[in-house]
C-alpha cells in the first residue's frame, strides 16, 4: 500500500484513469489518502477524510511514507484554513494560494509556513450558516468543493468540515448520517434537508436557515424558500426539488 498527500491548491479527482475523465470530486491542499492502484500516469486513491475513491494525476500528488500517513490519521492537531483565500509560504519563499478548508498542519511532506486563520476544533452549530454564506453565489460545478465551483453535497460537506464535522461526499451517503426529523418545524439552522428525483434517488442537499429558508448549490449557491413540498424558487415561481428527509447532523 502506498500513501500520498495533495501539494497543490486544488486537484481534480476523476472517474477514470484519464486526464479527460469526468471530475467527480476534488482534493484540497494538505488532504491525505491511500493509493489503491498506481499506474504510469494516474493513481486510484481513497481520501482519508471521507473515504471517497477516484483517479488523480501522479504529477499532482506527493508520495508519503506509511508512518507519516499514520501521524496525519492520528493527529489531534488538525487545522483547516478558515479564510476564503490564504497563502502558504514554501521553503523556497514561493507563495502558494490555498482555499478555505485546506489542511494546514505542519507535515514533513509539505514543508511550509502558514500564518493565516485556522479552525482546529468543533465550532458551535450556529456557525454553520455563517460559513455557508461564504459560498453564496459560488457557481455550480459537478464534483467541486470550493467557493469557485461546488456541487450540492460538496457544499454541505465543506461547510461542515470547516466547522469540525465530518460528512460523506455524496448526498445519498450524507442522507444516512445523523438523526432524522419528522417536521421542518423541528429543524434548526444548520440542519440538512435532502431531496430526491423522480426515481426516488436522493441527489440534492442543502443547509436549512431560519424562517424556512435554505441555502444550496443549484446553478449557483443560492437562498430559496423551503416547505414540506420542497424548495420553492421565488424567481421562477415553481418548485425545483422534492423534499425527502431532514437530518440533524450536529
Amino acid at each position: 500500500m502506498q500513501y500520498g498527500i495533495c501539494p497543490l491548491s486544488v486537484v481534480p479527482i476523476r472517474a477514470t484513469a484519464d486526464d479527460a475523465g469526468e471530475m467527480v470530486s476534488q482534493l484540497l491542499y494538505g488532504e491525505h489518502f491511500k493509493i489503491l492502484e498506481h499506474r504510469k500516469r494516474c493513481s486510484r486513491i481513497r481520501l482519508a477524510f471521507d473515504g471517497f475513491e477516484g483517479w488523480v494525476s501522479n504529477r499532482q500528488i506527493v508520495i508519503i511514507e506509511e508512518k507519516d500517513y499514520e501521524i496525519l490519521e492520528n493527529s489531534n492537531n488538525v487545522k483547516y484554513s478558515s479564510d476564503l483565500i490564504s497563502f502558504v509560504s514554501e521553503d523556497s519563499g514561493t507563495l502558494l494560494p490555498i482555499i478555505i478548508g485546506s489542511s494546514v498542519q505542519k507535515v514533513k511532506a509539505l514543508p511550509h509556513t502558514f500564518e493565516g486563520s485556522t479552525i482546529d476544533s468543533k465550532r458551535e452549530k450556529f456557525n454553520l450558516v455563517q460559513t455557508a454564506l461564504t459560498y453564496l453565489n459560488a457557481p455550480f460545478l459537478l464534483g467541486g468543493r470550493t467557493p469557485f465551483g461546488v456541487d450540492s453535497s460538496g457544499f454541505t460537506q465543506m461547510v461542515y468540515k470547516i466547522n469540525g464535522y465530518s460528512l460523506k461526499r455524496k448526498s445519498s451517503e450524507q442522507s444516512v448520517q445523523g438523526e432524522a426529523l419528522s417536521f421542518i418545524e423541528e429543524s434548526e439552522p444548520g440542519d440538512l434537508a435532502f431531496f430526491d428525483n423522480k426515481e426516488g434517488i436522493i441527489d440534492h442537499v442543502g443547509i436549512i436557515m431560519k424562517d424556512n429558508y435554505i441555502i444550496h448549490a443549484f446553478g449557483k449557491v443560492r437562498i430559496d424558500r423551503l416547505d414540506h413540498t420542497g424548495i420553492f424558487n421565488a424567481e421562477t415561481r415553481n418548485y425545483t426539488h422534492s423534499l425527502r428527509v431532514i437530518k440533524k447532523m450536529a
